[in-house]
């Protein structure tokens, strides 16, 4: 009869791991959980499978804790390209792995709270800070685009401190705009279109993460920052009829 500690040795999972999807390609995976060290790790290896140009990778994405290679299987041995993955697993220690350069740093004009983000104060309330600490939470923290996904172009944006982590709600919003930013559990996301929503919805921008007639319609890029940077209802009204572009009056910086 196996011991207690035998199974527990035998289920434990390790990390990296190295998968197929299909014959779609193979998806690297750095933690079960998401936590920094886990999504650096799958943006700074994405980062290195792109410079490495392998004429196999159709595309290639990352997702909170993983790299996605897209390669035709049906094609391609799986077991030379697990092997290459594997070396390059192996050359480094991709936890601690710098951000790769390149990254943008974007600073969004945002309304917090009134009627254009009427959940501030409960989400606030939830995180136990007044109206005043939250914006000053909310407005101040770099955000990472940790990935892009569930709608064109849509980021994921964290972390926020602690006692941030707030749940969804237990309700669905019908409607909340585009340009709209919402937070539950650490996170933001930014939708790049009017969408239903169960997050608590806490500032207003006019930036769009999505622009279809846009020669760049994805702006936006894993491993970017974002910090909301808040201006007054009138600043807003203001940037809202001037610009068009979608960009929402935002300034960018490059990071090193």
């Amino acid at each position: 009869m196996k011991n207690l500690m035998t199974e527990k040795f035998e289920t434990q999972e390790t990390w990296p791991q190295i998968k197929t999807v299909g014959l779609a390609g193979v998806i690297v995976t750095f933690s079960g959980v998401l936590s920094e060290p886990a999504n650096r790790a799958a943006i700074a290896f994405l980062a290195a499978v792109r410079a490495a140009e392998w004429e196999e990778v159709e595309e290639s994405n990352s997702t909170l804790v993983s790299t996605f290679l897209k390669i035709d299987l049906s094609v391609y041995r799986p077991e030379p390209i697990i092997e290459r993955l594997q070396n390059l697993v192996d050359s480094r220690d991709w936890l601690a792995a710098p951000l790769p350069s390149g990254r943008t740093l974007w600073r969004v004009p945002t309304l917090f709270g009134t009627d254009r983000a009427p959940e501030l104060a409960e989400a606030a309330e939830l995180a136990g800070q007044t109206i005043e600490q939250a914006i000053t939470d909310l407005s101040t923290t770099s955000m990472r685009v940790l990935t892009i996904g569930f709608a064109p172009g849509q980021p994921y944006l964290g972390t926020l401190p602690d006692y941030w982590n707030i749940p969804r709600q237990t309700k669905i919003t019908p409607n909340v705009p585009a340009g709209s930013l919402v937070t539950a559990v650490r996170q933001f996301c930014l939708f790049p279109y009017a969408t239903p929503t169960g997050w608590r919805h806490v500032g207003a921008t006019g930036f769009l993460s999505f622009r279809p007639k846009s020669e760049r319609p994805f702006p936006l890029s894993p491993g970017d920052e974002m910090i909301f940077d808040p201006v007054t209802e009138a600043e807003f009204l203001k940037i809202e009829s001037s610009d068009q572009s979608g960009n929402g009056g935002a300034q960018t910086e490059m990071l090193k």
